[in-house]
């Protein structure tokens, strides 16, 4: 494969390998790096790549590992979720505040959530990616993917009402 046919095929879910990474490592620089880092991966693997079903879940499963070893060698604690998309560009200035307040107050709770959990939401609700695939990316099955994303969410939700509720009555 050359270099063209191995950018056509990575083309449609390079920007998700960096922002994949870039939910787990925080960092913009060190996403770009992690990127880099699994498209070289990936290019070194050039040959055997249409061994695979599917090439993006074999990226999302490196930029996974790599990022998990990266957070790991640094001993980080805490994964920062970043979600710059949140607010309407076309809603007023007043909307916009409450829509980043909440988002805030989202990323608290996920910051909360057991890491796999985490994981799951990030790559189902913020990703879009379909069940089958998180679970092969991380190697569960999709029942267990779905009960996850389900306490998950659940859980957001009612530390959600929670605050909401807080100050009310």
């Amino acid at each position: 494969m050359n270099q063209k046919e191995f950018m056509q095929l990575i083309h449609p879910f390079k920007d998700k390998v960096f922002r994949v990474a870039k939910r787990l490592l925080v960092s913009t620089e060190e996403a770009e790096d992690a990127t880099q880092e699994v498209l070289v991966k990936l290019w070194h693997k050039n040959e055997a790549l249409q061994a695979y079903t599917s090439v993006e879940a074999l990226a999302m499963t490196m930029t996974k590992n790599y990022c998990l070893d990266q957070l790991k060698s640094k001993r980080a604690n805490t994964l920062s979720l970043v979600h710059s998309n949140f607010t309407d560009r076309a809603a007023g200035v007043q909307q916009q505040v409450e829509d980043q307040d909440t988002w805030n107050w989202v990323e608290r709770i996920m910051n909360e959530l057991p890491e796999q959990q985490r994981l799951i939401v990030q790559l189902r609700d913020i990703e879009e990616m379909e069940s089958d695939k998180i679970a092969e990316i991380l190697n569960m099955n999709e029942q267990a993917i779905r009960t996850a994303l389900s306490r998950a969410r659940k859980t957001i939700r009612e530390r959600m009402q929670k605050t909401h509720q807080y100050g009310t009555h």
